[in-house]
């Protein structure tokens, strides 16, 4: 299937590993041009070296205010356009309630909530018909996970934002997407198994709990993540859509 995605250009943020690396792979394979992300300058550069000469790597800080407009400009200078973003971040440290301090609190609140908003209200202002925002949020929009209060407590209502977005958007053309992962088989997910006991078991345990009885794989997030994208879901807006092997029951 041909998801129309040659030579567009996409910002692909939190990009230098995991689920924000994997779709930015995807959408290149497909033809597609993006400028990635992540924290260290030269890491976003070797990421970006990996996929070839249709990707540039540029350091960023999802809660610098001036980030957003860096990174539309970066893609019209390199790549000549803009055609919409995907702003993945890493995820907040874990804990439970009272585990967690304001300082960590406010640190992952600029970084996943409002520098998420930033960077999807400038995305907003530059795209026209055909561009798309995507958020990658995570399974806990729909569930609190155990362990992730700060992830708990920010992304569901960063969905509620995506949500508002898309009613806002949809007249003139743009779309606004979210991907809710649960157990794709990431670094950061086995780190959250390796604070078990034993990770073998509670693996083994998640795993039982999801009908296709297996964790998804980096490269199946990535591809679902540039379908969004592309002009082929050109009629899919305002949802959020799991990606996690069945493991939601619920409508």
């Amino acid at each position: 299937m041909d998801l129309g995605l040659n030579n567009r250009v996409y910002v692909v943020t939190g990009a230098t590993r995991g689920l924000g690396n994997a779709a930015a792979r995807e959408l290149v394979a497909d033809g597609a041009k993006v400028v990635l992300t992540g924290r260290d300058e030269k890491t976003a550069a070797a990421a970006a070296a990996e996929l070839g000469p249709n990707a540039v790597g540029i350091g960023a800080d999802n809660a610098d205010p001036d980030v957003a407009e860096r990174l539309v400009a970066a893609a019209r200078a390199h790549f000549g356009r803009f055609d919409g973003i995907l702003i993945s971040v890493g995820g907040p440290p874990p804990g439970f309630v009272a585990d967690n301090t304001d300082e960590q609190w406010q640190a992952a609140f600029d970084s996943v909530f409002l520098g998420a908003v930033r960077l999807a209200r400038t995305a907003a202002a530059e795209l026209g018909d055909g561009g798309v925002i995507a958020f990658v949020l995570s399974a806990s929009v729909h569930e609190p996970i155990p362990g992730l209060t700060v992830s708990n407590g920010l992304r569901p209502g960063l969905a509620g934002f995506a949500k508002s977005l898309a009613d806002e958007l949809g007249p003139r053309g743009i779309r606004v997407v979210g991907l809710l992962p649960a157990r794709i088989d990431t670094d950061r997910v086995r780190e959250l198994d390796g604070f078990s006991a034993d990770p073998e078991a509670t693996r083994a345990a998640h795993e039982s709990r999801i009908p296709l009885r297996r964790y998804g794989t980096p490269e199946e997030f990535g591809r679902t993540a540039a379908f969004l994208l592309s002009p082929a879901a050109s009629y899919l807006t305002g949802v959020m859509l799991p990606v996690d092997g069945g493991a939601r029951h619920g409508f």
